[in-house]
């Protein structure tokens, strides 16, 4: 009885610790998934950007798969790669169950770039290939400081690739995604603080490994605060759990990648799969 008086202050230390530890570890924000085109450097003018708009639509239409630009000054501290795991996991490029979005990032600041592919993608667009489209179609250009040219060669190599993959029909919606909201209502308040726990840890660490850190964190700080070992290890189990299943399933109910509107994406699942570079 003794531990669960104790538990809401246990989430409430692990929050506040966690605060701290990561006060200075300000990463470039996510922005929203509005247009196919996201330009935060001011590199490409609006016509360029709506001739870019138009082309990725017209091959959404044409293949169902969601193809993203993303131009942004720098990752840093991230690398390239770190922030595009954060941004494709945020954004959900592709169909649910197809999973054949692929982001093509830009930090033009850094030098660097990277063509984050699809799970449903990496047969067709495998690294290597990613690697030869950024070496022989975009770099020369970007060396040149022709932004909009190298972009539209990496974009017409990968629909190029892309359209002669003959890809899956999208599994069809399931209609159960309530259970993460009944977890929440038992738990609480305290539910609450661990979804800004593991949400913060997730965006940082990717879903598994950040949950398994919530988890270890709730645990120790259980510990402090004088739960026994075994109990202590339940907190953490559960807060594990929570962020690695509930916290999906409660960004589901929400709606994933909003966008005011806007084009979002579709549901689609990234595994780390694509190349980078630099120029």
């Amino acid at each position: 009885m003794r531990s669960i008086v104790i538990l809401p202050r246990v989430f409430l230390a692990a929050v506040l610790f966690l605060s701290v530890l990561f006060a200075a570890a300000a990463d470039v924000a996510v922005p929203p998934l509005k247009t196919r085109v996201t330009d935060l450097t001011a590199t490409l003018n609006a016509e360029q950007i709506a001739a870019l708009e138009s082309k990725l639509a017209a091959f959404e239409q044409k293949k169902g798969s969601q193809l993203a630009v993303l131009l942004v000054p720098t990752t840093q501290p991230e690398t390239v790669e770190q922030y595009g795991i954060r941004v494709v996991e945020q954004w959900k490029l592709g169909r649910k169950g197809v999973d054949d979005g692929v982001l093509l990032l830009i930090a033009k600041d850094d030098r660097k770039l990277r063509i984050e592919v699809g799970r449903g993608l990496e047969g067709a667009l495998p690294d290597a290939v990613a690697k030869r489209i950024i070496d022989e179609y975009m770099v020369a250009p970007f060396k040149q400081g022709d932004f909009n040219a190298g972009v539209n060669a990496g974009v017409d190599r990968i629909i190029k690739i892309i359209d002669g993959e003959l890809l899956p029909e999208a599994k069809p919606k399931s209609g159960g995604a309530s259970s993460g909201i009944n977890m929440e209502n038992s738990m609480g308040w305290g539910a609450l603080l661990v979804v800004f726990l593991g949400g913060i840890l997730r965006a940082m660490l990717g879903t598994f490994f950040g949950s398994v850190a919530a988890g270890a964190i709730a645990t120790g700080v259980a510990m402090f605060f004088g739960v026994e070992m075994a109990e202590a290890s339940i907190v953490g189990v559960i807060v594990f759990l929570f962020c690695m299943i509930g916290l999906s399933l409660f960004g589901s109910a929400i709606g994933g990648g909003s966008s005011d509107g806007g084009w979002s994406g579709g549901g689609g699942d990234f595994g780390g799969g694509g190349a980078s570079g630099s120029w």
